[in-house]
């Protein structure tokens, strides 16, 4: 490895200006943390200190000539990518900047129908027409999974002048798929490829034997640097890999999107989260792996839950045997203080981080007492055998979105919804893919999936939906 990236120039000079001591006569308010909530100084403070702006020798993010520039190209050489620009929007911006630099309005794109609400909220600004690339379902996982190659390559050639491919990988659940072939198949048509990697950052790691994105030649990839490696909460990379995209443009929409007040810690987070990829050995990875297994060990051996093999090794899925209700043994993981990722109607998921964080000693007399309190997560209703719903079809919204600025809404309860148009997105969150997409005709099955989820006590966005939604009129 280059010697270059074992450093961390950004945050390097935000430590080295902390520790000048330098007297505040600019933003932020707090002044380097001598003023703010007493109460909270000292949980704050060491954060506040590197809480600057752009000031002389910290360079600017959306015109970066200095120390930002250089840590954004450390992480371009280290990701393979021509250039990665640094988000502190989270990987939301990413993929809302992506697709408003690469389509015009009433462009048509391919799109995975299970995508991120941000994917649907960036084709929404973007005026273009989305035609729905339908996911396959797996009867082992009960899971929908990605479009097949076949579906993909079969819509290219179907639809004429596609300007783009949207898709996501990994999952929510660490599941990849044959991603290379979509691209090589986009790319023979000189389609550019998208991809929404928000949960594959670690993936750039040689000792995770799955391929990035930014590997396998997808045009533009945008990483959530918080979600797998270690970066604060809204730290987010951007990569572009190939001339399909305009470099300016995308630096136009990144300057719109996000702040102009970008926060420095999550900026500082992500050069060092590049330098900790960068320098992660064999070792850590042998010593991650081991505890990985040890900790799918714990979790073996239940009845109410079976341990799913997960793609990435860094997600452990269980899923919940029928007669047992999810949310209850949720539950009870969290009264003994273990709080997983995310929950649906029949998956609980964890999420490890790079390196041992659970003593397993501990784990697993917390599980002991949860499995001796599994007759409280006992479903007593009937039990039902309910598979979320995505039309199976390659389709396109009902309405433009162009059409949608133009009409009327309504509120319809659910019973009387079904033919309808939606005029809102229903989201469960996370994993923040929508069940109703704006624009989407409403089907009975998905009217039935909705209203079994409310039962489940799944979180939406927006709450309040119970009873029914706002429709085209």
């Amino acid at each position: 490895m280059n010697n270059k990236h074992k450093q961390f120039p950004l945050y390097q000079a935000i430590k080295d200006f902390k520790n000048n001591k330098n007297n505040s006569f600019h933003v932020p308010g707090h002044k380097n943390g001598q003023v703010f909530v007493t109460e909270a100084r000292e949980d704050f403070q060491s954060l506040l200190a590197m809480d600057l702006t752009e000031l002389g020798g910290l360079d600017d993010l959306h015109a970066p000539e200095g120390v930002i520039e250089e840590a954004q190209t450390l992480a371009a050489e280290w990701f393979g990518s021509i250039h990665t620009y640094f988000l502190v929007n989270g990987s939301t911006a990413g993929n809302l900047a992506m697709i408003l630099a690469t389509c015009n309005p009433g462009d048509k794109v391919l799109v995975q129908r299970n995508c991120h609400k941000s994917i649907l909220h960036g084709m929404e600004l973007a005026g273009v027409q989305p035609i729905f690339l339908p996911p396959l379902y797996n009867h082992i996982t009960e899971r929908y999974t990605a479009p097949s190659v076949e579906i993909v390559k079969k819509a290219i050639k179907e639809y004429q002048s596609i300007k783009a491919v949207i898709l996501t990988y990994p999952d929510y659940f660490g599941e990849v798929y044959p991603l290379k072939e979509v691209i090589e198949s986009a790319h023979a048509e000189d389609i550019p490829v998208l991809v929404d990697e928000a949960h594959g950052c670690h993936f750039s790691l040689p000792y995770i034997d799955i391929p990035s994105a930014v590997q396998l030649g997808a045009d533009i990839v945008v990483q959530s640097a918080h979600k797998m490696a270690p970066a604060l909460t809204m730290a987010a990379y951007l990569h572009i890999q190939t001339d399909r995209i305009n470099q300016q443009r995308l630096s136009n929409y990144l300057q719109m999107l996000q702040s102009s007040s970008p926060s420095y810690p999550i900026m500082a987070s992500l050069d060092l989260a590049r330098y900790y990829l960068a320098t992660y050995t064999e070792e850590k990875s042998n010593r991650l792996f081991q505890y990985v297994n040890s900790i799918r060990a714990c979790f073996q051996e239940s009845e109410a839950w079976i341990v799913e093999e997960n793609a990435d090794p860094l997600k452990l899925s269980l899923r919940i045997q029928r007669g047992y209700q999810c949310k209850a043994v949720k539950q009870l993981f969290e009264k003994e203080k273990l709080y997983p990722e995310l929950i649906t109607d029949t998956h609980i998921l964890f999420v490890f981080g790079l390196e041992p964080t659970v003593e397993l000693s501990l784990l697993e007399e917390k599980l002991i007492r949860i499995k001796d309190s599994l007759k409280f997560a006992v479903d007593s209703g009937t039990i039902e055998d309910k598979k979320l719903y995505f039309n199976e079809q390659v389709t396109p919204l009902a309405l433009s979105y162009a059409d949608m600025q133009m009409k009327q809404t309504k509120w319809c309860k659910w019973e009387d919804a079904i033919g309808k148009v939606a005029a809102e997105a229903i989201i469960p969150y996370p994993p923040g893919i929508p069940f109703i997409a704006k624009g989407e005709r409403i089907s009975k099955a998905i009217v039935e999936q909705i209203t079994y989820s409310f039962t489940q006590q799944i979180n939406f966005q927006p709450s309040n939906r119970e009873s029914g939604l706002y429709i085209y009129t």
